[in-house]
Formats: structure tokens, C-alpha cells, sequence
């Protein structure tokens, strides 16, 4: 089981995007209970996702209508929530260093 660090995070951003609520409660239920090793492993599980440097996966959430950006630690399982939001907020962002 992965630790996700915070679903506190998703909660409150889904409270106020309530249509992707269930897109991230569902991300998150797959993700918890996921063991992955490297990014290739993610890959096979979410096809769309988006290799970055320094463990970094962007994650599409409700067709690309929103981005999550996760930082993981494959050898603990831990994967820690950087970025949660619009394509457009994501736009203005840099995913390597958010």
C-alpha cells in the first residue's frame, strides 16, 4: 500500500471542482494501492501519464481537464501531491520545480 501525501489536498480541491471529485477519488484509490518501481510501471496503469525528471509523473484527471502532479519515492511508496489544477493554471506553471 502507498502512502499518498495529502489526500487533504484533493479533498479540498475537489470541494470546489466538484466534477472532478469522483476523477480523483478514483486516481487516488488506484494509486493507494499500487506498487510501483519506476515510472514504466506507471505507465502501464495510466497510459496517458507524463514522465518527468526528479520521479515527477503528471497525471491527466477528467480527460486533461485537469493536471495532477505527483513526486514519487518508489522505494519507500510514497507519492507526494505537488500541483493540482486546471490544464490553463497548469499552463503557467513549471512541473519540475512546482
Amino acid at each position: 500500500m502507498k502512502r499518498i501525501i495529502a489526500k487533504k489536498t484533493l479533498r479540498e480541491y475537489w470541494e470546489k471542482h466538484s466534477d472532478c471529485e469522483q476523477y480523483l477519488k478514483t486516481w487516488y484509490e488506484t494509486v493507494k494501492f499500487s506498487k510501483w518501481n519506476n515510472p514504466n510501471e506507471i505507465k502501464e496503469t495510466f497510459a496517458s501519464a507524463s514522465i518527468l525528471r526528479d520521479n515527477r509523473v503528471v497525471f491527466n484527471i477528467k480527460g486533461n481537464s485537469y493536471r495532477l502532479i505527483v513526486k514519487f519515492n518508489y522505494e519507500r511508496q510514497w507519492a507526494f501531491i505537488r500541483f493540482i489544477g486546471t490544464h490553463a493554471e497548469y499552463d503557467k506553471i513549471n512541473a519540475e520545480t512546482v
